[in-house]
């Protein structure tokens, strides 16, 4: 799961999150898919090096709040790697979005904005309620 996980995307990505069911929605050709899947492998790939770092950042964060002391710089100094890291990673799967969205016809993305500001109205009146 997460950015870059099988089938996934970015938050707030074109696709919202359900590639596979979105290309079906709107009928994607085996050759719109292969595409959109290679699209999506390579970003994965380039951001394969950031779990790594990423675990090791948030153990790094454990281990400075558990400290005898607290040092609050040494934690606004993980937080600020964090944090681009994030932005490198999220610059790169919303690349990825475009590059796919680029991939399907313009009726296609009509279609997967439809559904998308439909899911999103749900998701608003179940916050609301």
């Amino acid at each position: 799961g997460g950015p870059g996980g099988p089938g996934m995307m970015a938050p707030g990505g074109f696709f919202g999150g359900h590639m596979d069911h979105m290309l079906d929605l709107v009928n994607a050709t085996d050759s719109q898919r292969s595409q959109i899947d290679a699209i999506f492998k390579a970003a994965r790939q380039d951001l394969a090096g950031q779990r790594d770092t990423g675990r090791k950042l948030h153990e790094q964060m454990a281990a400075l709040y558990t400290a005898t002391n607290v040092d609050a710089a040494a934690i606004e100094n993980v937080r600020a790697q964090l944090s681009a890291q994030h932005e490198v990673a999220s610059k790169r799967m919303s690349q990825a979005s475009i590059d796919a969205a680029r991939v399907l016809t313009p009726e296609q993305r009509t279609k997967i904005a439809e559904v998308m500001k439909k899911r999103q109205a749900r998701m608003a009146s179940r916050q609301a309620g």
